[in-house]
């Protein structure tokens, strides 16, 4: 069986022009919404608790992105909800499978677990986590992604691993599903992939047009080894999307926020341009072997972009639109 396509809605910032915090769950509301509508498949909050260098000051407004994800739950009705990526080294990994399988059920069936390694050391600093060397963490997170997926499809587990362990553990009501999607993030070629061939049921990486390409082979290597059809697993790369209907205008928007952004960061994840180059572009990256993209819009508040992204992309991807 084929991998689902995806068209995901990334947002990584909470603080929307005119919108205080009373009024920050109905924004969120009307985004979601908005992108379920127009063929966005999932929307993805980011699970940091300050905001990130990249994205916007280090004092903007950052929500937990499982209570955040919870909130959506209870207000859509047909997208897929899920971390971009949760950080192993925040939670126990049996709770982050325990949270994930409350939003499940409480979506009826549209969470997914998001998994990454984690990296931003000054929230671990400020919070008091732990943070270990990258070589542990990845430890960590191969225990994590054996937790979750026997707590999803066990009765009761049980594991015993270097860094954690279960005994006996259950995950009462089960997955709607049965089970919940698994998506590790990143684009390590010898740890990450081999863990998104392994355990993984989509993966989320980075870079241009030839890299992406040559992560579908090294993934592809990966799944040869571990005995896996590698079209079972969803493969899509991060982007921040500046579309406008024009490319003028488009353009426009590239010059207003590139005095803020790092020029490397601007050139490695940013498309800028009309319906139709925004869409060549993306074309060229579902040739490169991705079943789909996900996508931040700096102005995702203003509905009227965020309603062209969704009519452009979900065409070309083919998702069918007003899902709803």
């Amino acid at each position: 069986m084929r991998a689902p396509i995806s068209l995901d809605l990334h947002l990584p910032n909470f603080n929307y022009p005119g919108v205080g915090p009373e009024g920050l769950l109905d924004k969120l509301t009307e985004i979601a919404r908005t992108a379920e509508r127009t063929g966005f498949t999932s929307v993805t909050l980011m699970d940091h608790l300050h905001q990130i260098p990249g994205v916007g000051p280090r004092t903007n407004w950052m929500l937990e992105g499982n209570a955040g994800l919870a909130a959506l739950a209870a207000r859509t009705s047909t997208i897929n909800l899920g971390l971009l990526v949760g950080g192993v080294t925040y939670r126990n990994p049996a709770f982050m499978a325990k949270a994930t399988t409350t939003i499940d059920v409480l979506s009826g069936g549209r969470a997914f677990l998001g998994l990454g390694a984690a990296w931003f050391e000054e929230e671990h600093n400020a919070y008091g986590f732990d943070f270990p060397a990258l070589g542990v963490r990845f430890e960590r997170l191969e225990e994590a992604l054996q937790i979750a997926r026997k707590m999803f499809t066990e009765e009761e587990s049980s594991f015993s691993g270097r860094h954690y362990r279960t005994d006996n553990v259950l995950n009462n009501p089960r997955p709607i599903r049965g089970d919940v999607p698994i998506v590790v993030g990143g684009s390590g070629e010898r740890k990450t992939l081999r863990m998104v061939a392994e355990y993984a049921d989509g993966c989320n990486v980075f870079g241009d047009v030839a890299h992406v390409k040559h992560l579908m082979g090294v993934l592809g290597g990966h799944c040869e080894k571990a005995g896996r059809d590698p079209g079972q697993i969803t493969k899509t790369r991060l982007a921040v999307l500046l579309i406008a209907p024009t490319h003028e205008a488009a353009q426009a928007k590239l010059d207003q926020i590139r005095p803020h952004t790092d020029p490397e960061r601007l050139s490695r994840m940013v498309m800028a341009g009309d319906p139709d180059s925004v869409g060549e572009e993306v074309q060229r990256y579902l040739d490169a072997g991705l079943d789909g993209l996900t996508f931040s819009l700096p102005d995702v508040h203003d509905i009227e972009t965020l309603t062209l992204a969704g009519e452009t992309l979900a065409p070309l991807i083919g998702v069918s639109a007003g899902r709803t």
